[in-house]
Parts: C-alpha cells; sequence; structure tokens
C-alpha cells in the first residue's frame, strides 16, 4: 500500500505532564528524553527547548488479543537519579514487556532494549513524530528496519529488526487505529505526507534493541542509530554511565526518603540544563495538561526566575562553576535596558512578552551573592556591567512590577519588592555600582524597604477580625495612589476579583529570607497564621499551600484539564518556602520535606501542584499526589534541595546577602523620600528630605504652606536616567506642587502636597 488516507489527522497534543523520569547523557549528546506511563514521550533535541516526538509506545498483540501497554498501566519503574539508564517493567494478562532506555552520550540518539515474553506474542512501537515543535507538516514514511520522519531540516529515525511498518494520519489510519476496527496490523502505508503522524512497525523477535535519532537530515538520523547499534546497547551504557559518574555530589546524610529525594533533586537539575547553550535551565521538560493541547511553548522554556533559583542551589551545594555558566548565559540573553525577557527559547529568543520585575532583580542577587562566596572574578567587567543594567532599570522602572512571580498581575508584591531592594542595596554595598549611582541605589533601597508596609500591610480589616490577628501582609497591592485598597480581579477565572485584603500568599516569607525582618517580626508572624489558616492544606502525603485564595490556574472541581480557567491546586514549592521560614524561626523543617518528598510521581519527580480534593481515579487524581500540571519542575526541585541542604548543613538560606540582611535588620532608616506619583507619599518625617522624581526631564511648580513663596525648580539628571528635584521641608509644614513638562509645553493639570511630620 501506498499512502495513508484520512490527511491531515486529528488536531494534534502533546503528551501528559504526568512524568516518570526524565533524562539525558552529559556528553556531546543533545538529546533530552523523558518517560511517562511507563513509556517514552516527549524528546527533545537540539535543545531542551525544542521537542521533536510526542511519543513512543507499544502495544502487544498476540491469539488472545491485544494491548497497548500505556493504557493498561500495570508498570515498575526501575530508575536511579545519577544514572542515565531506565528500566521500565509492564505486566498484563499473559505479558511481560521489560523496556531499557539509554541515551548515547556522543551521539544524538537513544537506545531502547526490549524483551517480551510470553506464549505466541508480537510487539509493535507506535511512534508520533512532532518534529520542529509540533504535531502538524509532519511527513512519515517506512524503509527497510527504518521507520522515518521529516519536517523542514529536522528528521528523526527509529531503526530496529522490523518485519514491516506503516505510516498514517493520526485518528484515521494510524496503527492505533489500525489494531482497534481490525484487532491486529492489516495496514502496510508506506507514506503519509504533511499533517499529523504516526509510525508503527512490527518487530521479528521477542528480544532486541532498536535505536533512535536525531538529525537535520533522514540520512543523518539513519547514520546515528545505525552506529549505536553497531556500538551495541552495553557499551553505549558503560559510557553514559562514566560520564555522569563525575558529576555525583556528596550530599548530606539525612533519612533515606528525604536524602534520595536530594538526589533526585539534583538530577533534574543537571538533566534541565542544555548543553546546546550552556548555563540555560528550562522550567520543566513537559507541557502542562499537554495531552489536552498543541501548546508550541509549554515549559519548555527559560525562565529567569526559576533558573536563578536552580543556580542558588549549585552555590548551595558549593558548585559555583555552575553558577557562573548560568549568569554566563543571563548576560548574553539580558535586553538592552537591563531587563530579561518574561521567558525565553533556550537560544535566547523571547516567548512571551510580560514584565517582571523579579525577573531583573534574581539575577543581580546570584552575581552578589557569588562575589560574596569568592566565586567571581573582580575583573569580570560582563557580569558588572550586567548588573548595573539590571540595577538601572529596576530603579527606572520600579516599584511597581508590571507582572507579579505569579505572571498575573500588576502592581506592589512583598516578594517582588523584597528582592528588588535587596538588589539595589547589594549592588551598592558590594561595589558593583560606583558613585552617584552606589549613593541613589542605596537610597531608592532604603525608602522602598522603609515604605513597604505602607504598600503591603493592613490591620484591622474583616479578614483579620474573623481569624484573631491585628494584621497582615497581602501578596499584591494594586498600583495607584490609594495603598493596599481596592480589588484586584482574579487571573483565570473571568469575573471573579478580590478586595486587597483577602489577596494573602506566603510572598512575604521572603522578606525574612532576604534578612529584610525579623523572623519573629509581630506582622510577620500574624500573617502566617493568617495563611496557615486560609492556604495551608493537609493531605495523605503531607502538608502544601495554594498560591493565594480563588486561585484559577489549575483543574477544574471535577478533574478537567486547565482550559485558561480552572480552580488552583496546592504547590509543593510553597511548602519548601514554608519550610524554609521554619528553619530561621527555629522550627523543625522536616515535615515540608517530607511532604515534598512524598507528593511526587511514580519516579519522585516534584509537580508544579498537586490534587487537593477527593479521589478521581478515571481522571488519574489522588489527594496529595501529581495534578495534571508540570512535572518536573525545576523551581520546586529547587527549592527542597537548597532547604535540604540547609537543614542538614544548619546553614541559613543562600540567597541572603550578608551586608544586606545586616544592614535592614539593624534598622536602616531613610534619609531620602523617593516620590513617584505611582507610588506617592503624603507625609515626611522631620529628618527626611524630598526627591520628586520623573523619568524625563520637568519642571517643578512648587509653594510651602498654603501655595507660599512660590517658585519653579528644574529637574537634574539622576542617576539611570532618571529626574529629579531635591527639597528639605524644615521650616515648612507642606509642600504643593505640580509638574510642567517643558519637552511637552504643557502642565499636568493636577496638584500635589506632603506634609511634615508624622510617618511617611
Amino acid at each position: 500500500m501506498a499512502e495513508a488516507f484520512g490527511r491531515p489527522g486529528i488536531p494534534p497534543t502533546w503528551a501528559s505532564s504526568a512524568k516518570d523520569w526524565v533524562g539525558t547523557a552529559l556528553g556531546r549528546s543533545r538529546l533530552w528524553y523523558t518517560l511517562g506511563h511507563g513509556i517514552l514521550n516527549e524528546v527533545f533535541w537540539p535543545a531542551t527547548g525544542r521537542p521533536q516526538m510526542r511519543d513512543l509506545g507499544f502495544l502487544v498483540a498476540g491469539p488472545g488479543g491485544w494491548h497497548e501497554v500505556k493504557r493498561v498501566g500495570r508498570y515498575q519503574l526501575l530508575a536511579e537519579p545519577l544514572f542515565p539508564e531506565v528500566r521500565v517493567v509492564h505486566e498484563g494478562e499473559g505479558y511481560r514487556l521489560t523496556l531499557d532506555f539509554v541515551p548515547d552520550p556522543d551521539r544524538d540518539a537513544l537506545l531502547i532494549g526490549y524483551h517480551l515474553e510470553g506464549e505466541g506474542l508480537r510487539l509493535y512501537p507506535l511512534l508520533a513524530p512532532h518534529l520542529g515543535g509540533s504535531g502538524w507538516g509532519n511527513t512519515a514514511w517506512v524503509e527497510e528496519g527504518a521507520l522515518l520522519a521529516a519536517k523542514g531540516n529536522e528528521a528523526l529515525a527509529l531503526l530496529g529488526p522490523f518485519a514491516r511498518g506503516s505510516a498514517g494520519y493520526v485518528g484515521f489510519s494510524d496503527g492505533w487505529q489500525d489494531f482497534a476496527r481490525n484487532g491486529a496490523m492489516t495496514w502496510t502505508f508506506s507514506r503519509a505526507e504533511e499533517g499529523n503522524v504516526a509510525l508503527m512497525g512490527e518487530l521479528l523477535a521477542p528480544r532486541g534493541v532498536l535505536a533512535l535519532a536525531l538529525a537535520p537530515t533522514p540520512e543523518g538520523a539513519k547514520t546515528l542509530a545505525k552506529a549505536a547499534l553497531v556500538e551495541g546497547l552495553e557499551e553505549v551504557l558503560r559510557r553514559a554511565r562514566e560520564a555522569w559518574r563525575a558529576f555525583r555530589p556528596e550530599l548530606p546524610k539525612g533519612k533515606p526518603e528525604l536524602e534520595r529525594e536530594a538526589y533526585i533533586s539534583y538530577h533534574v537539575l543537571k538533566v534541565l540544563e542544555d548543553r546546546t547553550f550552556p548555563g540555560a535551565m528550562v522550567a520543566s521538560l513537559s507541557v502542562p495538561w499537554g495531552n489536552t493541547r498543541d501548546d508550541p511553548g509549554g515549559y519548555h522554556l527559560v525562565w529567569t526566575r526559576d533558573q536563578v533559583e536552580a543556580a542558588f542551589t549549585y552555590l548551595a551545594l558549593g558548585a559555583p562553576e555552575e553558577a557562573r555558566r548560568v549568569l554566563a548565559y543571563l548576560a548574553a540573553t539580558q535586553a538592552p535596558d537591563g531587563h530579561w525577557p518574561q521567558n525565553l527559547y533556550p537560544d535566547g529568543r523571547a516567548y512571551w512578552q510580560g514584565v517582571q520585575l523579579d525577573e531583573a532583580a534574581l539575577p543581580v542577587l546570584l552575581a552578589l551573592r557569588l562575589k560574596e562566596l569568592g566565586g567571581l572574578e573582580p575583573q569580570n567587567g560582563a557580569i558588572r556591567e550586567m548588573v548595573r543594567r539590571a540595577a538601572g532599570f529596576l530603579a527606572r522602572e520600579g516599584p511597581v512590577s508590571p507582572q507579579d512571580r505569579w505572571e498575573e498581575n500588576p502592581g506592589l508584591s512583598p516578594f517582588t519588592l523584597g528582592v528588588t531592594v535587596a538588589a539595589l542595596a547589594g549592588a551598592a554595598l558590594y561595589g558593583f555600582l560606583e558613585g552617584e549611582e552606589a549613593e541613589y541605589a542605596l537610597s531608592l533601597a532604603d525608602c522602598w524597604n522603609a515604605r513597604l508596609e505602607e504598600w503591603c500591610y493592613l490591620s484591622g480589616t474583616d479578614l483579620d477580625q474573623a481569624h484573631g490577628v491585628e494584621g497582615h501582609y497581602v501578596r499584591l497591592s494594586p498600583p495607584g495612589p490609594l495603598g493596599p485598597r481596592g480589588r484586584v480581579q482574579v487571573a483565570n477565572r473571568p469575573g471573579v476579583s478580590l478586595e486587597v485584603a483577602h489577596l494573602l500568599g506566603l510572598e512575604f516569607l521572603w522578606l525574612v529570607r532576604l534578612g529584610l525582618r525579623d523572623p519573629h517580626d509581630p506582622r510577620v508572624r500574624a500573617t502566617l497564621r493568617l495563611v496557615d489558616q486560609t492556604l495551608r492544606v493537609e493531605l495523605p502525603t503531607g502538608v502544601f499551600y495554594r498560591r493565594y485564595p480563588e486561585d484559577g490556574y489549575g483543574e477544574h472541581e471535577d478533574g478537567r484539564a486547565f482550559d485558561g480557567t480552572g480552580r488552583g491546586r496546592a504547590w509543593p514549592l510553597l511548602s519548601g518556602e514554608r519550610g524554609m521560614y521554619a528553619l530561621l524561626a527555629g522550627e523543625d523543617p522536616t515535615p515540608y520535606l517530607r511532604s515534598m518528598a512524598a507528593g511526587t510521581g511514580r519516579g519522585g519527580l516534584i509537580p508544579e501542584q498537586v490534587w487537593d480534593q477527593d479521589p478521581i481515579p478515571e481522571r488519574g487524581l489522588s489527594p496529595g499526589r501529581p495534578s495534571g500540571s508540570a512535572m518536573p519542575l525545576l523551581w520546586a526541585h529547587a527549592e527542597y534541595l537548597k532547604l535540604y541542604l540547609a537543614w542538614s548543613q544548619g546553614k541559613g538560606p543562600v540567597e541572603r546577602l550578608g551586608w544586606v540582611a545586616e544592614r535592614y535588620l539593624a534598622g536602616a532608616v531613610p534619609r531620602v523620600r523617593h516620590w513617584r506619583r505611582e507610588v506617592p507619599l503624603s507625609r515626611l518625617k522631620p529628618q527626611e528630605k524630598l526627591l520628586v522624581e520623573e523619568r524625563r526631564p520637568f519642571r517643578l511648580h512648587l509653594g510651602f504652606d498654603g501655595w507660599k513663596e512660590v517658585r519653579d525648580v528644574a529637574s537634574e539628571p539622576l542617576p539611570f536616567g532618571l529626574h529629579g528635584v531635591l527639597l528639605d521641608l524644615e521650616g515648612h509644614g507642606e509642600l504643593s506642587f505640580t509638574f510642567f513638562f517643558p519637552e511637552e509645553g504643557r502642565w499636568e493639570g493636577r496638584d500635589y502636597a506632603v506634609k511634615r511630620g508624622g510617618s511617611g
């Protein structure tokens, strides 16, 4: 038979994000693989941001019928962290199938050993290529001993002892449809052009080796696969183990289940770093709820926040060279104005276009901490310039972030403010900024730190009274002159909004982690009590936290996949953040470590979210176990390993800068208040001066105590492209002012007032 029928096939999707394992060979190879439901699914090449196939499953057929091992779901996963290979043993009615997955360290190839046991059985690999990062536009064909696919300059080859093969369109003429309709392999289509395609082959013997390879051409993919087969599975495995052995750390001893999870977390960090673009670390080798969508981005993208969280883990491990590699990548991908894209492909191309201040602040903290630990050469001018540009961006654009750390709402968040203050102050204190720039950055950090409660702390609300606390930090305060007031739209929940007072979250814990607030600060303790009563979820596997009330990012109540709306579930990484606070407050953090280690998938991978309702077996949802969100999540594994190391070594959080914490825990107070229209202030303390700032030149028309002593003052250039007028209110009770913009020849048409005395 020639051309398959049913072109172009049904709309493609990715594989489920419920991964059993992730792996790669730490050599010249540029291939990464994942396992889920006991089979091979997304394979990435030549970078971690480029998935090239949906899955490679197996059908077992014999006199008694046929079975798809993925759907049977009875299997054992035999995987050890820091080893390249994985064994999966499937058992079903009358059969036992053993699969060994071994990546080649020198070729872009993966070997798959198979052994099918059972009377009169045949094995049928079923391959769904998604070349170029999409299921559309693939062409598949069959040659002797090979199943092939190509799209543009990307090609895939699966070689093995095939008796025959078939190419088809998914949902119409693919091999699974053949078995579903005919109970056997009856189709042998030689080709399926430009669509959502699949390939199937019948293996001659119950035992053998397959080779999957990728290259720019089909001929190249076949050559790599053939060479790997010639070398043989045992020799490839020996070299792959040797490559991994060099990277095995000696982690502190702990309870076996906690220590094992620490090694798994390190394994995930190593796997998720790119080799084509060293230093790039993707958030996950998965697409959240991928079996319901054809998302071209998924989580196989670099988020600066997640990447830096992982790089801090390397510092905690005493591995500064890995952190320096991340810094080099960050310096290469920084925008000219100093920020980083919301996320990007490993090659540096931006994907989403949002801006988050924390993603500009965290790389600064990483560079400063690396210097503090002696791992950064003073003469590294490129990193110094990276820090300077990022600090300039924070100074110009802060303190209001266009997006919070959950990438949803604009405003002022304790987390974003905390890392921004630490970055600005640290850049000055550690000598990355000099002269006027250093003085300005430190003054700005002092001011924003002092105003943090003004922006993000409320007291005496109905929520406080209902839970018996005096006040609490909110996770987000909207931009504008009203402070923490009003309502905020809940993302992914159309028509749902919350009063700011009800916007709870764990963001405030970072004020303690960074050393900006004492762990026993009554405001911190009160907020923690409130959060533990409202966001904490106790599940069979442990204690977890939801991001915030009425979160919309997660499965629906009936377990249906997130489809742009849903209900947010509990996040293991937040258990890690809660555990780090427990450590700093003198409490036992091990309940949080145990929770993170227990709320994992079959292979110990930590998910983005765990299911937090009654079980829904038909959807694979169990309380305290992974939901359909991303797994593994780089950020979650980094959080686990950082907490494990801090606890087992008796150390503090690796993100904390000593001089910054010393300054603010000692009660540093600002000498200058920085006035900006998005965060105006109404009062100055007697010892403080006022710096009125704008991002463009202006003339300040001002007067004192009821518009007396009226005069105009032209702004002067400030560091980082800002402009300002510095004023001393001594001898006056009130300042009134308005703006004139000479470049535009217009007045603002609004008056402002600042009184002297009381709090700012």
